[in-house]
């Protein structure tokens, strides 16, 4: 009944290895880091999103942070269903009624799910207050969010760098035609990058560390137009322990990233070798878009044209990509046969 419409809340929910994003009515509501702080002595929850980020790596034995995600699916069950609750939380904070509202949610989850990680994420949903749950496949959701019409046959593809999963897929008519999911994605970046440290620098570096070598220095090629400063870091010698500070220029990141950025190339031939030959010629004339925080690597869209010979574009925003396209389907449930329930 149209009368009780004002009870129900919608909610699109990218839930990422990283970062999870929440959309309501068209604006981002939350945007906080997927990580839980736990009280190892009561199990209870003590701080969730950017509080709990600055406790990780910097615990005593009484806390444990948890990234309830691995490779872009729920690895602790329990730690999930506490962060999505937490969040819906934050986010119903300001509502305040005599009603509950009935909440209706579309979450992302990696094209390579199986049956138990859906279930897994549908099941974590609804025990955190969503009565209506649907899910969307992310590269699905990234096409929506670039802004694609992934109902009109012709051939788009999308390769969306996430936390925890590359997904590559190719969309035509509301469907993924042809598509792969490989563990090769931000998470393996950053431990590219800490191995590296270890043995080129021998500087012992932390997660977190690693992260903003990423961000400041984070590039896939030796040659940029625009080139970065070096970036400098402070840590502990492997051997002496005595404190090293350890500058790090672009081009080495580009090196040490080089074996992880060919699995995803690999990826992207395999998928476009089982591609019908009308939605390829669709590809090579719209190119292909790249989405995701790993979209935003220096020199990777010229990186990838150069080795598929197919023009590459980033997505405006790619980071918030999968999650706009979330926050376009959760208003349009009715329509779209790609959801899952």
């Amino acid at each position: 009944m149209a009368f009780f419409n004002f009870l129900t809340q919608e909610l699109a929910v990218d839930l990422g290895t990283a970062n999870t994003v929440i959309f309501q009515n068209d604006q981002i509501v939350l945007d906080e880091p997927s990580i839980v702080a736990i009280d190892n002595n009561t199990g209870k929850c003590i701080a969730l999103g950017k509080k709990a980020k600055l406790m990780q790596e910097r615990e005593n034995p009484g806390i444990k942070t948890v990234r309830p995600l691995k490779d872009g699916v729920i690895a602790d069950f329990n730690a999930a269903e506490m962060m999505i609750r937490g969040f819906i939380k934050q986010v119903n904070h300001k509502r305040k009624g005599l009603f509950a509202p009935n909440i209706k949610i579309v979450v992302g989850i990696p094209s390579g799910s199986t049956e138990v990680e859906i279930r897994a994420v549908r099941d974590s949903s609804e025990h955190a207050g969503g009565r209506d749950v649907f899910l969307i496949y992310e590269p699905m959701a990234a096409a929506l969010g670039i802004g694609l019409d992934v109902e009109a046959p012709k051939g788009n593809m999308v390769v969306d760098i996430g936390g925890g999963t590359t997904e590559i897929a190719v969309i035509s008519l509301g469907g993924i035609v042809v598509s792969d999911s490989i563990r090769t994605a931000g998470d393996v970046f950053t431990s590219d990058i800490q191995q590296y440290m270890r043995q080129q620098h021998n500087v012992r570096v932390g997660e977190i560390t690693a992260e903003e070598i990423k961000i400041n220095v984070g590039a896939v090629i030796p040659e940029l137009e625009d080139e970065p400063e070096p970036y400098e870091i402070t840590g502990p010698n492997m051997m002496t322990a005595h404190p090293v500070t350890a500058t790090v220029t672009y081009q080495e990141i580009a090196h040490c990233l080089d074996k992880s950025i060919a699995r995803i190339e690999a990826s992207i031939h395999k998928v476009l070798e089982q591609t019908p030959p009308e939605l390829y010629s669709d590809i090579v004339r719209n190119g292909i878009f790249l989405s995701g925080g790993g979209a935003l690597l220096r020199g990777l869209a010229k990186r990838l044209s150069d080795k598929v010979n197919i023009p590459f574009h980033v997505s405006e925003d790619p980071l918030h990509a999968v999650a706009r396209g979330t926050c376009i389907a959760v208003k349009n449930t009715d329509n779209y046969s790609f959801l899952m329930r």
